[in-house]
């Protein structure tokens, strides 16, 4: 029997040479016993140190093989990953400044604000659909993504900035020290990360573009906070404090592209309540336990993302008008929307969400870029359609009701399931679609 050709199917490599030798050496002894006539005994002694041999050299030659690591699932963390995300051991509500300090950011290689195209985040996957956060380690570099986009989001917030005031930003009195925090932490990375578009001063920072002038040390600044730092990125903005119950709190937020919550409705609450009041899937089942132990034990020096996606059915950045009217008491909802619009009325809205804490004043910190393209273009990419048309129907009952689903899935399905035949029609290769594209893209 060819030994080496099995443990080579097992994608195990040897010294061929070296094991075929020991293994004809153990055999010639073999038949030198049995052609010898010594007793059975001796061969069956001789077969056990054949077999012997073959099992050292398999585990030996395997055990010699380097290994991959595996991707940490930072919602169930290993030892090691749980030291990392320890909790400090305090007091609930009590936060002591820890000496931590964000690596200094790299350039972003050839960014442009005229040329520089969104990421193409795609964050679904083939069905069944699992409820899970989501949670990824994040790089220093990466904490904020900025892109071609900023002059219209930054339009875009500027007005409504000017429009809706604290209904969309707003902080409270204790968390100040939090958002100038924040303000602070913008300062010092945005100009190394995006030195064409920002420069650092004194007071703050210049944008090169607008001509904007931020002075973050002046008291009492000339807005509020928030509404200051969402000026700076093409993020949505929230922070988290934890009080002495034990829960994290909505307490600085800048929520202007949000398209389906508004600030005023959540700020001041508990995480817990917020996602709630929100009907959030699962939530009680299979989040809340895991969320609030993140909250505990996420440290300075441990940043994460996260990315969702939903379906939208009109063109609003903002506000999805298509749910109600946003200053609306009531009424606001999947329910009000018309029911199979137009493809060209369908709309991908996906978020990329970082969780970082700050040092200082310990609040847990938000960004939500928000990217919104309409289906028709995203479509045109090679395995879009058919994994978003899995992705669709995979959704339970209840992620379907919070998606709004039925407003617009027969038009979606119909339209994702044309151009997937089309593509694989022209030659897309199915199988090969895991080699292609890896999440989030």
């Amino acid at each position: 029997m060819n030994y080496v050709k099995l443990l080579a199917q097992d994608g195990i490599h040897v010294d061929k040479k070296g094991v075929a030798d020991t293994v004809q050496t153990v055999t010639d002894t073999i038949r030198d016993i049995t052609q010898n006539k010594r007793p059975l005994l001796y061969a069956l002694i001789g077969s056990s140190i054949l077999a012997w041999l073959i099992v050292s050299a398999f585990l030996r030659f395997k055990k010699a093989l380097p290994t991959r690591a595996d991707t940490p699932d930072l919602e169930k963390p290993t030892a090691r990953a749980s030291e990392k995300f320890k909790a400090p051991e305090r007091e609930p509500g009590v936060w002591t400044p820890v000496d931590f300090e964000r690596p200094a950011a790299l350039p972003y290689p050839g960014w442009d604000v005229r040329t520089t195209k969104p990421l193409p985040y795609r964050p679904f996957r083939h069905g069944p659909y699992y409820i899970t956060m989501g949670l990824r380690t994040m790089k220093w570099d990466e904490w904020i993504e900025l892109d071609n986009h900023y002059p219209k989001y930054h339009a875009d917030k500027a007005k409504r900035i000017q429009d809706r005031g604290p209904k969309c930003c707003k902080t409270a009195p204790e968390a100040f020290n939090g958002a100038v925090e924040l303000l602070e932490e913008f300062c010092d990375y945005l100009p190394q990360r995006y030195p064409s578009l920002y420069q650092k001063t004194e007071v703050g920072m210049e944008n090169l573009l607008t001509g904007e002038r931020f002075n973050i040390v002046e008291r009492p600044l000339v807005e509020d906070p928030m509404a200051m730092a969402a000026r700076m990125v093409q993020d949505d903005l929230a922070i988290m404090f934890e009080k002495p119950d034990g829960q994290y709190y909505l307490l600085a937020g800048a929520i202007l592209l949000a398209g389906f919550w508004r600030l005023e409705d959540k700020f001041g609450m508990p995480l817990s309540e917020i996602h709630t009041s929100g009907d959030v899937p699962g939530f009680k089942e299979k989040l809340e336990k895991g969320m609030m132990n993140f909250f505990r034990r996420v440290k300075p020096d441990g940043p994460v993302l996260r990315n969702n996606y939903f379906i939208q059915v009109d063109d609003e950045l903002s506000w999805s008008h298509s749910i109600g009217d946003e200053d609306a008491l009531e009424g606001i909802g999947w329910y009000t929307a018309e029911k199979n619009k137009a493809i060209q009325n369908h709309w991908f809205r996906s978020e990329r969400q970082s969780l970082r804490r700050l040092p200082r004043s310990g609040g847990v910190v938000f960004t939500i870029r928000t990217y919104f393209h309409p289906i028709t273009e995203i479509a045109e990419q090679p395995y879009v359609p058919g994994r978003l048309a899995s992705a669709v129907r995979s959704w339970g009952d209840d992620v379907s009701k919070y998606k709004g689903r039925d407003r617009y899935q027969d038009v979606l399905l119909e339209y994702l399931d044309k151009k997937h035949e089309d593509q694989v029609a022209n030659g897309l290769e199915v199988e090969k679609e895991e080699e292609a594209q890896a999440y989030p893209y």
